[in-house]
């Protein structure tokens, strides 16, 4: 006899007791809501007793005996069943297990070691097969190093059979090289982001990236996250009056990024350090543009690296009269 399954009901033919005619009467579990387990007696067993068809009387299957053990029970839904994992490089460990912990999980088994030569190996020592697995590697120093883990990681899940594969990046350390500045220069930030799509990533999580043309560099969705609101909440705790507020952006490319904080802070005037880099991590500040004078001001950055640009800005805030000098920044580096 044919029979086909229709969220978690089944279609039988049947005789209709009010009518001389055959017709198709739905069987439906009254709760199908909860996933079910199958458990075998080693012989047959009958449908719950729970199964109704349209007209509210029970019905049983042919072939199957109601005094016969039951085909299948009902399992109440264990934490272990869910099919998330959560595995940990070696950049942060402890940012994972906070994740985990604040996920109600415990970190996927996994083991990351280097051979002689500095060769990364990486074996999940626990299946993952059709499971979405959240990989947590930021690429923060050794930028190099922890990169390549994530690539070797992503290959892992990758060849185990996991469903889907998210790479949590907070730090994305190669977003500055994300255009081309002088002439002959690499965009190193589109480089990372085929290796992470090729390595076999399904899906990338980012906090606060450097700019946010970066997320187009990506052949896969893109998840950008900011800490603004963390930032936000400690402000908010300082109490301090709204009309006392200017929000600075140490740079001209941060304007956007400040703009947008500002607004926040119940558009709070905006002003900006004119800034030179005669190289790489050496900033040389020029002129503010904009009053600051008794003001409190908040500077914005998404990253603070050796700190020169924010140390000589707050100088020069200083220097204009500023109150008080508050830096923000979601990622500090400090090299």
């Amino acid at each position: 006899m044919a029979s086909q399954a229709f969220f978690g009901s089944l279609v039988i033919p049947c005789r209709n007791p009010h009518s001389n005619h055959n017709a198709s009467t739905l069987i439906r579990c009254n709760s199908v809501a909860e996933p079910l387990k199958y458990k075998e007696h080693g012989k047959p067993g009958s449908l719950p007793s729970n199964i109704s068809n349209d007209y509210g009387q029970v019905t049983s299957l042919p072939g199957f005996s109601n005094t016969h053990n039951q085909l299948y029970e009902r399992i109440p839904f264990q934490k272990n069943d869910t099919r998330l994992r959560i595995f940990s490089g070696t950049a942060n460990p402890s940012l994972s297990q906070e994740i985990a912990c604040y996920m109600g999980l415990e970190l996927g088994k996994i083991k990351i070691k280097r051979f002689a030569d500095g060769e990364i190996y990486v074996q999940l020592q626990e299946s993952v097969r059709g499971c979405d697995v959240y990989l947590v590697q930021p690429t923060c120093p050794p930028a190099n190093e922890n990169l390549m883990e994530l690539l070797i990681m992503i290959d892992a899940c990758r060849r185990a059979s996991a469903k889907n594969i998210t790479a949590v990046i907070p730090y994305f350390g190669y977003a500055r090289a994300d255009r081309k500045t002088q002439g002959r220069e690499s965009i190193a930030a589109k480089l990372v982001a085929n290796l992470i799509t090729e390595a076999g990533a399904d899906r990338v999580l980012a906090c606060d990236l450097h700019s946010g043309q970066s997320m187009g560099y990506f052949d896969i969705p893109v998840d950008h996250v900011h800490g603004q609101p963390v930032i936000l909440d400690y402000l908010a705790s300082k109490t301090i009056c709204s009309d006392d507020l200017v929000v600075v952006s140490p740079d001209v490319g941060g304007v956007a990024r400040a703009r947008a904080f500002a607004k926040k802070l119940s558009d709070a005037p905006l002003a900006i350090v004119d800034k030179r880099r005669h190289a790489h991590n050496v900033a040389e500040v020029m002129n503010l543009i904009g009053d600051v004078r008794g003001k409190v001001a908040v500077m914005v950055d998404d990253m603070i690296d050796t700190a020169g640009t924010i140390a000589k800005g707050a100088a020069l805030l200083h220097q204009e009269g500023a109150r008080e000098v508050y830096a923000c920044s979601t990622h500090a580096v400090f090299r």
